[in-house]
């Protein structure tokens, strides 16, 4: 499996990371082991997950999906180096959105724990925090950093004024910076990454983990109407996607699908690994079969006729 250099952090990421966010929500534990078993034989490495993941379902708290994860590493065949394990800090967990210095020295200590590990590869700012100052958030990372409880951070949600400020900010005050940034982006959602974040990303060498690359199931192809949705785990986010751009989108996704034999999802997530700047793109998987199609949207490789059916298909068109 190719891997993948993720800016300047010193990480090497395959070309598609596994999204926790479904570990313990709609992927009970035996069903993430079997994940998790199945996507690091496949050669793939790197796992997303959040403290706050998934503290929305009834009768969790937050931290669940850490804790499914450091479970599976404790009986993993794999060896903990062999594993690039990303979190993030700073959602409400009680407290409010916070990125203040003195929550993330306790939260790390947390999420250290639920996942049963002495490190955290990549650590994120998962929000802005109007109210903290750049300097107090990366002084705390600098300080895990030193302690060797962490060894790269990133930030999420971040537009290009923001992560510029935070670059200013760090260089200023003689504190690492973020080099990962995990925007929200795919054929559906594009405007709040393409251009001038994207722009700063290539420049600044920033590594790019992109979510909600299959727009929460949407570009999967299965949802085709508002009865599609109906019950569904995902039925408000998924509806979001059903009008006339989203139709658009999944018309050339299945002209593309005829021509190369390959499924949506796969071609979804292989469109994102050729966009400028993309590192990798995160997806979830709640089977072994939805796993095997991530697996084979990391070697698919799209034309450039292609590339641009989907992209004219994803464009925004100016009302005439």
């Amino acid at each position: 499996m190719e891997m993948r250099r993720l800016g300047k952090t010193g990480l090497s990421v395959a070309p598609i990371v596994i999204g926790g966010n479904v570990f313990g929500w709609t992927a009970d534990e035996k069903t993430s082991f079997a994940i998790l078993d199945a996507f690091f034989d496949a050669g793939l490495n790197t796992i997303d997950t959040a403290d706050v993941y998934s503290a929305w379902v009834p009768g969790n708290k937050g931290g669940d999906s850490e804790e499914i994860i450091g479970r599976w590493l404790k009986q993993a065949r794999i060896s903990r180096d062999k594993a690039v394990i990303v979190t993030k800090v700073g959602s409400d967990m009680g407290q409010g959105k916070t990125l203040k210095a003195s929550y993330i020295l306790t939260a790390v200590e947390a999420s250290l724990r639920r996942l049963q590990t002495d490190y955290i590869d990549l650590y994120l700012s998962h929000w802005p925090d109007a109210d903290t100052p750049h300097e107090e958030t990366l002084g705390a990372f600098a300080k895990l950093k030193q302690q060797g409880k962490i060894r790269a951070i990133g930030c999420s949600n971040y537009d290009a004024d923001l992560l510029q400020a935070s670059f200013d900010a760090a260089e200023k005050a003689g504190l690492p910076r973020y080099d990962v940034l995990q925007p929200e982006y795919n054929l559906y959602q594009r405007a709040s990454f393409e251009g001038p974040l994207a722009d700063l990303c290539v420049r600044q060498d920033i590594g790019v983990i992109t979510y909600f690359g299959l727009a929460a199931g949407f570009l999967t192809g299965k949802y085709r109407s508002k009865a599609d949705t109906q019950g569904r785990a995902r039925e408000g986010r998924v509806s979001q996607y059903l009008d006339e751009k989203g139709l658009r989108i999944l018309a050339a996704i299945d002209k593309v699908s005829a021509e190369t034999g390959a499924k949506p999802a796969e071609i979804s997530l292989a469109w994102l690994l050729r966009k400028k700047g993309v590192t990798a793109p995160i997806a979830s998987a709640t089977s072994l079969s939805q796993l095997e199609s991530l697996v084979k949207s990391a070697t698919l490789s799209l034309s450039n006729d292609a590339m641009a059916l989907l992209d004219e298909a994803g464009a925004e068109r100016k009302e005439s």
